[in-house]
């Protein structure tokens, strides 16, 4: 290795956005990837139970979603070792009081044209028989929902740079940015990378990387989620995701046992969080109070960030008072399931290539730094 490598672009954060940003910025030019922890997707992606659900997320994200479908339908040659997509289905349910918040879910699905269905009680049970009949009215069902095997995409994105020559270094993390020259100078511990262009995918850690340059921040927050196993049985393998209408719980079988998660959303710094217990407590409450799964034990559990922008919109494009320096932070809770679309988005901005003829439909503004400046 030289004292100063150079490359074209800088990654910072080897998540799904820093991989993805790889993928497609990789065919165009040399890419050095910097994560900082011992192992790419050790935050975020690999804790995440992803799906895809168009008739989710924010106002710009769900044309990146429907903009990601093609990728994750029909990945590359050699890129996957099997489907990234398998059936599922979501059910949002809802009781009496609360079936007009129910109703507006499925208005928004029938702009998408997302297939969205309202069923009522008995279809609910059917599709849920672990449903208590007293607790619900009716669900909105999402037969397009799949599931995404994140660990494959995440490896697919992995694949498709390497074969373009990217570089990924793990246990690299970024001490330093500067301006060198016309580019920059990312400083590790290693030593300096010289880029022409640094991408700032670094998840929860985006503003403090973006302080490292002398940038301001946009805002961003992080939000603890918590996830955890319960013993369940194979007989639930073909129920649909389950998630409450205001986002209270959700469920959904695995194999022999049932994901489950409080659905919060707790403020947090920038670290690598742990389970609060009382949060897995109250999720197994709302549950058991919803279902007659009787939840008595609690087999793993597992705590992950979703960090969003003020107005829960990402964060995709070059920083209006940096050139060369380029955002793409704040997916939320839609990052997965987007990161084809908003991949190919970031490497269009960073190339001054243009929009490529899939994403037509993305507005770069509703994304973009600038909103913040």
């Amino acid at each position: 290795m030289t004292a100063h490598p150079v490359a074209d672009f800088a990654i910072i954060g080897g998540g799904i956005a820093g991989v993805s940003a790889a993928a497609h910025l990789a065919p165009h030019g040399s890419v050095i990837l910097l994560e900082s922890e011992r192992s790419l997707a050790f935050h975020t992606t690999g804790r995440s139970a992803a799906m895809f659900v168009a008739n989710y997320g924010a106002d710009g994200s769900r044309p990146l979603c429907l903009a990601s479908r093609a990728f994750l339908d029909d990945p590359p040659e050699d890129s996957a070792d099997g489907p990234l997509l398998s059936d599922r289905g979501l059910l949002w349910v809802s009781d009496e009081a609360r079936f007009d918040r129910l109703r507006e879910i499925a208005n928004n699905g029938e702009a998408l044209d997302a297939g969205s269905v309202l069923v009522d009680r008995d279809e609910v049970l059917r599709l849920v028989p672990k449903m208590r009949p007293e607790r619900v009215a009716g669900g909105l069902y999402e037969p397009n929902a799949l599931d995404i095997d994140v660990a494959a995409l995440h490896q697919a994105f992995v694949r498709i740079a390497r074969k373009s020559g990217a570089e990924l270094r793990v246990s690299s993390p970024v001490t330093g940015l500067a301006r060198a020259g016309r580019g920059w100078r990312v400083s590790t511990p290693e030593g300096d990378v010289h880029c022409t262009a640094v991408i700032n995918a670094s998840g929860a850690w985006g503003d403090l990387v973006a302080g490292l340059a002398g940038i301001e921040p946009v805002g961003l927050q992080p939000m603890r989620r918590t996830a955890f196993m319960v013993p369940g049985d194979r007989s639930y393998e073909g129920w649909p995701f389950v998630v409450d209408v205001d986002q209270l719980f959700y469920f959904r079988p695995d194999g022999a046992q049932v994901l489950c998660s409080l659905a919060e959303e707790t403020p947090s710094p920038p670290l690598d969080p742990r389970p609060d217990m009382a949060d897995i407590a109250l999720a197994i409450e709302r549950i058991n109070e919803a279902t007659t799964l009787d939840i008595r034990s609690v087999n793993s559990q597992w705590t992950g960030l979703r960090t969003f922008a003020p107005d829960r919109e990402m964060v995709i494009g070059e920083e209006p008072t940096a050139s060369g320096f380029y955002w793409l932070v704040g997916q939320g809770g839609t990052g997965i399931q987007t990161a084809p679309a908003y991949g190919a988005l970031a490497a269009s901005q960073v190339l001054g290539s243009g929009l490529p003829p899939d994403l037509s439909g993305i507005d770069p503004a509703v994304t973009s730094p600038a909103r913040f400046r």
